[in-house]
């Protein structure tokens, strides 16, 4: 695919995107991402090595049972998007010492298959979770969302046409050889550029600066690892891409890979340093 099918794709979604945060309730926004994530597992099942669709049709429906079963504690509360979101967090961390472990779980057997399952859903659901909790806080909770949002697509979006221009190091060869770290340093830089702009947007006053700066590196790069999560399961299964869906862009799951990583760290540490 071409570069400008890529840029076409991402024109077309980005405002679609941006109106279902910004107008669509809390529910129906939850209903919406849980859609989607249910798309990107049915994708992610596959990469895990599952072929046949019964099995993946009943991780689907164990995925969407957790989901509602969220949605119903909720109702006396946000305690539970709030827990899944810091299991969310954490998981992430584990992720890291996996990327470090990259053939931790690569060969085809039915004890990998399972981690990888659950490994996906340790990535949607906290993501889900953290999105709705984010939605749902006032003020400014759909800002707030969409900032979230904001970073990963930023960092993304930086990354790739800085290192399409400028890369030379590569950032990560084993696990996804066209990442650069010059492309990392763009990606980080428009995000911190995004974080300049939004600050006022978001009711904060420029005293708050340096918290919003921090929550939005730690962000970017939590979305880096994201990815890079979903290009080592993509070796792994030696696929190119999550699946053909969008055009010039892969699968679903290539789409929302950054943001499985990004939601829950941003909500986290949003509250952590007290934004």
């Amino acid at each position: 695919m071409s570069r400008r099918t890529r840029i076409v794709a991402a024109v077309i979604m980005a405002p679609v995107a941006i109106c279902a945060v910004l107008f669509l309730p809390t529910p129906w926004l939850a209903v919406l991402l849980a859609s989607l994530l249910m798309l990107g597992l049915w994708e992610w099942t596959e990469l895990a090595g599952i072929k046949e669709k019964t099995p993946r049709l009943a991780y689907l429906a164990g995925n969407a049972l957790l989901m509602a079963a969220v949605v119903w504690g909720a109702g006396h509360g946000l305690f539970t998007l709030k827990l899944l979101s810091v299991i969310g967090a954490t998981w992430w961390l584990f992720v890291l010492i996996w990327l470090a472990r990259y053939q931790f779980a690569s060969a085809d057997t039915p004890l990998n298959r399972i981690i990888k399952l659950l490994a996906g859903t340790l990535c949607a659901v906290p993501a889900w979770a953290a999105l709705c909790w984010l939605h749902a806080s006032t003020p400014h909770g759909a800002g707030w969302a969409l900032f979230a949002l904001a970073i990963a697509w930023a960092a993304d979006t930086g990354a790739y046409f800085v290192g399409v221009r400028f890369g030379r190091v590569k950032l990560a060869p084993r696990i996804s050889p066209g990442k650069t770290r010059e492309g990392l340093a763009g990606g980080l830089a428009c995000s911190l550029l995004l974080a300049l702009a939004a600050l006022p947007l978001l009711g904060l006053s420029w005293n708050a600066l340096p918290q919003m700066l921090l929550l939005t590196l730690v962000t970017a790069l939590m979305s880096v690892v994201g990815d890079l999560y979903e290009s080592l399961l993509k070796r792994h299964a030696d696929a190119k891409d999550s699946s053909n869906l969008i055009p010039g862009h892969g699968g679903l799951l290539d789409r929302l890979d950054s943001l499985l990583a990004a939601l829950p760290v941003f909500v986290v540490a949003k509250v952590w340093l007290g934004l």
